[in-house]
């Protein structure tokens, strides 16, 4: 009789380990599933982000790869200042959107083909907060917002829009201003022709401790010397 309820026992405990088993290879499975999920539709959030950095540019001819360009070599300076990971895919994210605020610009200012009025600056200078009005509420993005709410405030507290001052400015944001303006006058506009990079890297050289993080200017000017960012914008463009 012993044996009989013994062995009956065992069939049961067996049963349940198997259940068990059975139930764990599911729960295995259907995580495995949501990774897989979860990484598709960060490739599609991301791929989406890439369309609207191409609309954006499109609607702008005179800055088409603007945005391909800057946030390229903010990667590289990045990195040439050791920072990585999510810093990394966040700062891709907010430099491809880094202009979406101008998404509230009428084309009569964006697209005019010569100096802005006092009054049209007005106007321009409000897309950062267009920005963060459109991205805030985005979870997605809200470690991405560095980039396009603060990359036109300055070292010296002379920026816009909040007149942010020295470190209160995001880092991300003091590399990618550096990056912003080296494209912006490398190449040509409809009424300027585009700089050489020894007169920006002498503009950008003048303004360290004015417009730029100083220390962000010395590993810029550090890697333009030896890598030549020229080449590095070639290369992406093509």
């Amino acid at each position: 009789m012993l044996f009989v309820l013994l062995a009956g026992y065992e069939v049961r405990r067996s049963e349940v380990i198997a259940t068990q088993g059975a139930i764990a290879i599911d729960h295995a499975s259907l995580l495995n599933e949501l990774q897989r999920s979860n990484i598709e539709i960060v490739i599609a959030y991301d791929h989406t982000l890439e369309g609207w950095s191409r609309a954006l540019d499109l609607r702008d001819k005179e800055t088409e790869g603007h945005s391909k360009r800057v946030t390229e070599m903010t990667l590289r300076l990045m990195r040439a200042t050791r920072l990585g990971g999510a810093e990394l895919v966040h700062a891709r994210r907010g430099a491809l959107l880094h202009d979406i605020g101008k998404l509230g610009v009428p084309d009569s200012i964006l697209l005019k083909p010569g100096p802005l009025t006092e009054e049209e600056w007005v106007v321009m200078r409000r897309h950062p907060e267009y920005a963060n009005a459109l991205l805030s509420p985005i979870t997605y993005l809200k470690h991405s917002i560095d980039i396009p709410y603060c990359h036109h405030e300055k070292w010296d507290g002379t920026g816009y829009p909040r007149g942010l001052k020295g470190e209160q400015i995001p880092l991300v944001a003091r590399l990618f201003a550096v990056v912003d303006v080296w494209d912006a006058l490398r190449y040509e506009r409809p009424y300027r022709k585009g700089w050489s990079d020894e007169k920006v890297c002498e503009y950008i050289h003048s303004h360290a401790g004015t417009h730029f993080d100083p220390e962000v200017v010395k590993v810029f000017l550090r890697m333009e010397k030896t890598c030549k960012f020229s080449n590095l914008y070639d290369k992406v463009e093509a």
